[in-house]
């Protein structure tokens, strides 16, 4: 007979006690305590948590969180130790892990048929939810803190330094592949004097960044990057490469080559891998975050561009990463009561995941951010180092 005790049975217990054990030595391989005291440890809610880890990996931590079974003061420290230890191997030994990744593999990521599908999903949750957690130009992408002691000051650093860093002029035609919200394209318009198109697979984005621009010499578009059409004189796209998919490189950057015209600029801001990071390797972000997301390695980007551009200026940005999720990171946290009756609770803990984890994956340097300005210039570059 089995026997039952406050609503478990002895068998149900006794696996509980064997899955803890199981996570508990895994965790370690990251120094990592279930039940401890120090910021970067885990606090077990409830005992379903270990059997959800043992079956499906990151994925289950992640989806464990967001339900509440667990706490941890410093996510994105425990992530960092997570990535450092290389656990992430480990959920490869899982049988159905390992089937999801190879679907992920097999998949058509960054085909026509899924170019949308971030836009709906993530960048049309809400215009409020992005005007609370970003700067006052909405942009969404890493700042330059070098001389800033702000989010705003960091963004607008950053935007002067690409339209430097690529000669932008007065009267030159602009296109920006992954407009956003807009603040990049009424920037150079307003102080460049520059004709901008932007293009974005987001709704709202373009709903917002249309009355935001609407002032000025500035172009929106819902449209796949693959039917771009004219010439510009410069080009810029900025973290947009990690939803292209790695299949799909060597199509995006034809395109831009397509569409700049001779002597041109191409800056590409990208996030960058020590390695190709699969989708399958981060499946949390993938399946609540960001679908059908990759980031490239810097092999598979200088690949891309082979006899089409020449590399003028490689630029790695330092820890700004790490300050500008902080930021967001922050200003969500403190303008999350403005917006919460829009949401529920597990978004409310998916969000906060997010941010920690994106946190902690530069932390553990497993990912830098870098700009890459490229030429058509084949007789040398004419830009000033920036």
């Amino acid at each position: 007979m089995i026997r039952a005790y406050d609503g478990v049975t002895e068998n149900t217990a006794r696996a509980h006690a064997r899955y803890r054990d199981l996570i508990t030595e895994l965790f370690l391989k990251a120094d990592i305590v279930i039940d401890g005291t120090r910021p970067f440890d885990i606090r077990v809610t409830n005992s379903s948590f270990y059997g959800r880890v043992l079956r499906d990996g990151a994925l289950g931590i992640g989806e464990a969180y967001m339900d509440g079974w667990w706490e941890c003061d410093s996510i994105e420290e425990m992530t960092s130790r997570f990535i450092q230890a290389d656990l992430q191997k480990e959920s490869f030994k899982n049988f159905k892990l390992l089937l999801y990744a190879i679907r992920v593999r097999l998949s058509n990521r960054g085909g026509r048929s899924k170019i949308f599908e971030v836009g709906q999903r993530h960048y049309d949750l809400g215009n409020e939810l992005f005007r609370l957690m970003l700067d006052k130009r909405m942009i969404y992408s890493c700042g330059d803190w070098k001389a800033a002691t702000n989010l705003d000051e960091a963004q607008e650093n950053k935007l002067d330094l690409i339209c430097k860093r690529i000669g932008l002029k007065s009267g030159m035609r602009l296109l920006d592949i992954g407009c956003g919200w807009g603040g990049l394209a009424r920037f150079a318009a307003e102080n460049y004097g520059a004709e901008v198109v932007g293009i974005t697979v987001s709704k709202e984005q373009l709903k917002y960044a249309s009355q935001l621009c609407s002032d000025l010499p500035v172009e929106l578009r819902l449209q796949d990057y693959r039917d771009l059409q004219g010439k510009f004189d410069r080009i810029i796209s900025i973290e947009m490469i990690e939803a292209v998919g790695h299949k799909y490189y060597r199509r995006f950057m034809k395109t831009v080559d397509r569409c700049l015209k001779p002597g041109g600029y191409f800056l590409l801001q990208a996030i960058v891998g020590n390695e190709h990071v699969s989708p399958s390797e981060a499946p949390w972000l993938n399946k609540y975050i960001f679908p059908n997301g990759e980031s490239p390695s810097l092999a598979q980007i200088t690949k891309s561009v082979e006899k089409l551009f020449i590399v003028e200026a490689f630029y790695k940005f330092e820890r700004d990463y790490e300050k500008t999720l902080n930021a967001w990171y922050q200003n969500f946290l403190e303008g999350w009561p403005e917006i919460q009756d829009a949401y529920d609770e597990r978004f409310f803990r998916m969000w906060k995941f997010y941010l920690l984890i994106s946190r902690g994956i530069f932390l553990s340097r497993k990912a830098q951010v870098w700009q890459i300005v490229f030429s058509k210039n084949k007789m040398g570059s004419s830009l000033q180092n920036v």
